[in-house]
């Protein structure tokens, strides 16, 4: 069987040392448990640090901590108290975390901590690296190793990685202001598969890799120099039968054995049976919107005065990152609010706030959830927010109502909730008052529907999920490997070509003997390129056709001296050598001025885009324009132009990063066929790069030799990579 790693910044264990005891116990979290599963398909091992500073323990001790880790199919990667203060705390905590959340007024930009971040990700790599044996699978978690992928992609490029970021990607106007942006992006694109919980964080990720990089996007696949990496989102689900089983499990415990945290919401509701619990569950983290939640809810017991006695907000508030000067700032505030809240509006006997710092074990959790009637779960920016979801699968009769923040990636799914801006107090308070009111039909209505989606989708089933498409991605890469022409396949065609009496070579300009140019004019033909040409032309068996979409003008300035053949505007113009161009059948072109008027109207509505005129065909190029802005114009402009061309006979291309409307039924593949017929051979190779290159390796026979330049689909037979192995290609049949 196949190993499979599973990296991640923590290992799912937590240590306890006691003088020579090594006690070692799994941690509960949503990835421990969603990796339970996984672990149980494959033979695999957790990668990580075991949250034990690596200087604190002597040679012994650290051979027991391996050796107890080992047990438990754990591997760590020893970090010292520098590393984890400057890559952890600093880079990972001061620098992503707050930029991915747009809080950029708290990020910090520092060199040894950005230098820290890189050694920490090689350090990981390196562990990986002693580990790999039998691997073929490679799962990397989280914004703690986003240059981690590129890492292990380097040293074995044959495995397949899965990256999932378990917090928002940014959009592009906040994750450019990043200085080292480009290292980062690359390094998440060493993955095969990249994932995140929502679509949007999905569309910002490849709007920063489009713009920042270049890379040609096709719907979620981003076409790098060698690979294809596949972008999706894969929304986090809970273990959602551990709540819901343990919240039914909890209410038929005798009183003697029901927790604390029970007991006193019984007794108080005995005591008050009008009262409405309104649970606040988070990390006391800027990103939670804790001070905008107290301030709406003070703002609810303003304006709404008839509920002062009747609701208490249940505010528990988890420690975290306590040496951190925000959040010491931000703890104050909410002691100062709550403590405001609390002396204005509490009676003798009852008090709006009551507030715990401090984290609940799980059974007090499922308590909480079960019996607070409403959930108050207002991030300002959250990845997804499983809180939501625990309180939702605690409700074992179905009644209880969810309030929660659209900037929560669970919003996405959760429809059904209260949908509330979390900036909004006005909003958050008619939510609080809908959610008293709100009749229990309806709540159990709402939330039938919100428990069938996740029990259905839990935690288990997104890592099956994930890995089913990296398994996917994996047989897609294998596909784009057969037909990549190996050494030995091309030393074979190479042999196959030079034993013929006679060859026609049908080749591609733009994209395929020479590199695209942002003006079209600028991509001239190179000297090596002419005397690659001249070296093929000058065998007597061979013939050499130049099949392009350029307009004849131009070919005639750079080719008309050789002696070439020369097809141009996709089948439309033809030159044998030494004798003038002809056109291959009668064309018309009074279409062009009814057209035209709409291209013009693109272009000045896409600054860097033009318009380039040819004889027979009109062409708006974007290579020039903003990358995100071309591609939705080109959209908006095809749509345009299809009701435009029906009753003209005319018919749209798509080339790299350009619309061309010309003549239908006009191609490279019918103008390749009516060459053949004149000079029959018996080796035919085709060599070309975009779709309309599809049509000539369709229409020529199937005994001919047709090769796609780059990864995109195509019916070609082989595929190379770029330019430089086109012409090392033809070099080789220069025989």
């Amino acid at each position: 069987m196949k190993r499979f790693l599973i990296i991640s910044n923590r290992l799912p264990v937590q240590i306890a040392i006691s003088d020579d005891n090594i006690d070692v116990t799994p941690s509960v979290g949503g990835l421990a448990t969603g990796m339970q599963s996984v672990s149980k398909s494959f033979k695999s091992s957790w990668i990580g640090w075991s949250g034990v500073e690596a200087q604190n323990l002597s040679s012994e001790q650290q051979k027991k901590v391996d050796s107890a880790l080992a047990n438990e199919n754990c591997i760590d990667v020893n970090l010292t108290e520098e590393e984890v203060e400057l890559y952890y705390e600093g880079f990972s905590n001061k620098t992503i975390w707050p930029l991915f959340h747009y809080f950029s007024q708290f990020v910090e930009y520092e060199e040894d901590q950005w230098q820290a971040y890189k050694a920490v990700n090689q350090k990981f790599a390196d562990v990986i690296a002693e580990n790999m044996e039998g691997v073929d699978k490679i799962w990397v978690h989280d914004y703690h190793l986003l240059l981690l992928p590129q890492m292990i992609k380097e040293r074995f490029p044959e495995v397949t990685i899965g990256f999932f970021l378990h917090i928002p990607f940014p959009s592009y106007e906040v994750f450019r202001i990043l200085p080292w942006r480009n290292e980062i992006i690359n390094g998440m694109l060493g993955a095969d598969l990249l994932g995140f919980h929502t679509f949007d964080y999905e569309r910002h990720f490849m709007s920063s890799v489009r713009r920042l990089l270049g890379y040609d996007i096709q719907i979620n696949e981003i076409s790098l120099p060698r690979r294809i990496v596949k972008v999706d989102n894969f929304p986090m689900g809970i273990d959602y039968d551990k709540f819901h089983d343990a919240a039914i499990a909890s209410q038929k415990k005798s009183v003697r054995d029901k927790s604390e945290v029970r007991k006193e919401l019984e007794r108080y509701y005995l005591l008050y049976p009008e009262t409405k619990f309104i649970l606040s569950i988070d990390r006391l983290d800027y990103s939670k919107g804790l001070i905008n939640r107290l301030e709406a809810f003070e703002y609810f017991l303003q304006e709404y005065p008839e509920y002062r006695n009747k609701v208490t907000l249940v505010l528990l508030a988890v420690p975290s990152r306590v040496g951190v000067e925000q959040y010491q700032q931000m703890k104050s505030e909410v002691d100062e609010i709550v403590g405001r809240v609390n002396g204005k509006y509490s009676s003798i006997n009852r008090m709006p706030i009551w507030y715990f710092y401090r984290s609940l074990p799980f059974q007090n959790l499922v308590d909480l959830y079960n019996y607070c009637e409403i959930a108050l779960i207002t991030p300002i920016r959250d990845g997804m927010n499983l809180v939501a979801k625990e309180f939702i699968a605690s409700k074992t009769d179905g009644r209880g109502v969810l309030i929660l923040s659209e900037m929560a990636g669970a919003s996405k799914e959760m429809s059904e909730a209260l949908i509330i801006n979390p900036n909004d107090k006005a909003q958050i308070a008619a939510a609080i008052q809908t959610a008293i009111e709100m009749p229990d039909e309806e709540q159990i209505e709402r939330n039938t529907i919100l428990q069938k989606r996740l029990k259905r989708y839990n935690v288990e089933k997104w890592a099956n999920d994930f890995l089913n498409s990296l398994e996917k991605v994996k047989m897609s890469e294998e596909i784009y490997l057969a037909k990549k022409l190996t050494k030995i396949a091309q030393k074979s065609l190479v042999k196959d070509i030079c034993s013929s009496d006679s060859r026609v070579f049908f080749l591609d300009y733009d994209g395929t003997l020479t590199g695209f140019k942002n003006n079209p004019g600028h991509a001239k033909p190179d000297e090596a390129l002419y005397d690659l040409l001249d070296e093929l032309d000058a065998n007597p068996k061979n013939k050499v056709v130049l099949i392009s979409g350029r307009d004849k003008d131009t070919f005639e300035k750079w080719f008309g001296h050789k002696p070439y053949t020369l097809i141009v505007e996709h089948g439309v113009w033809v030159r044998s050598p030494e004798k003038t161009w002809q056109m291959i059948e009668p064309l018309d072109d009074s279409w062009k001025e009814s057209i035209r008027s709409s291209l013009e109207f693109y272009v000045d509505r896409t600054p860097g885009s033009f318009i380039e005129e040819k004889n027979y065909s009109l062409v708006w190029h974007y290579r020039k324009s903003d990358p995100e802005l071309g591609v939705n114009r080109a959209i908006e402009l095809k749509d345009e132009l299809t009701s435009l061309v029906t009753n003209l006979n005319l018919e749209i291309l798509e080339g790299n990063k350009v619309i061309e409307i010309k003549n239908r039924g006009i191609n490279k593949g019918r103008a390749a066929q009516k060459l053949l017929h004149e000079f029959p051979a018996d080796k035919i190779v085709a060599i070309g790069d975009d779709w309309t290159d599809e049509f000539l390796f369709a229409e020529i026979p199937d005994s001919a030799i047709t090769i796609k330049v780059g990864l995109a689909k195509t019916i070609a037979k082989y595929k190379v990579e770029n330019v430089s192995e086109v012409r090392q290609l033809l070099k080789e049949f220069c025989c």
